[in-house]
């Protein structure tokens, strides 16, 4: 499996619109990812959250309480670029250049994949989704995944 290139995730990113999202939208999308996650057996964390507070967390069997720090560091990217982290760690190693460059420090943000924004038609990025625990495009795939699923109902 080849890696995708910031083009192509670009690309993705831009379909993944939402009619709405609330605080309703945020648990049925953390149930999603929990489904996926337990059915699948994945170690992972789950962590749904704005700019100012979390709408909803869950570690699944297995998973390292490093993963919440992914998470977090993962999330905070996302929400700073408007873009999913694996989106701009790709840009980032195609350039050949680091989250430092940006000024940010990697103790508080990692540009790897898993964290993909919320973003709402007509309003623009409303939340995060993020995932950690397994390698960056897989993480990224589930909350992909969960989105589109998510869309289905909405």
């Amino acid at each position: 499996m080849t890696s995708p290139t910031s083009a192509e995730l670009a690309t993705e990113a831009a379909a993944l619109t939402l009619p709405r999202f609330a605080e309703a939208e945020a648990l049925a999308l953390g149930r999603i990812l929990t489904d996926f996650g337990l059915k699948d057996r994945l170690p992972i964390v789950i962590d749904i959250r704005t700019a100012d507070r979390t709408l909803f967390h869950a570690a699944l069997p297995g998973a390292a309480p490093l993963n919440d720090l992914w998470a977090r560091r993962k999330s905070t990217t996302a929400l700073i670029f408007q873009e999913p982290s694996f989106l701009v760690g790709t840009r980032n190693r195609e350039k050949g250049e680091t989250l430092t460059k940006h000024g940010l420090a990697e103790a508080d943000c990692a540009d790897h994949g898993g964290a993909v924004p919320v973003r709402v038609k007509g309003v623009g990025v409303v939340a995060v989704a993020t995932v950690s625990g397994l390698p960056q495009a897989e993480d990224h795939a589930l909350v992909v995944r969960a989105l589109r699923a998510l869309a289905d109902t909405l």
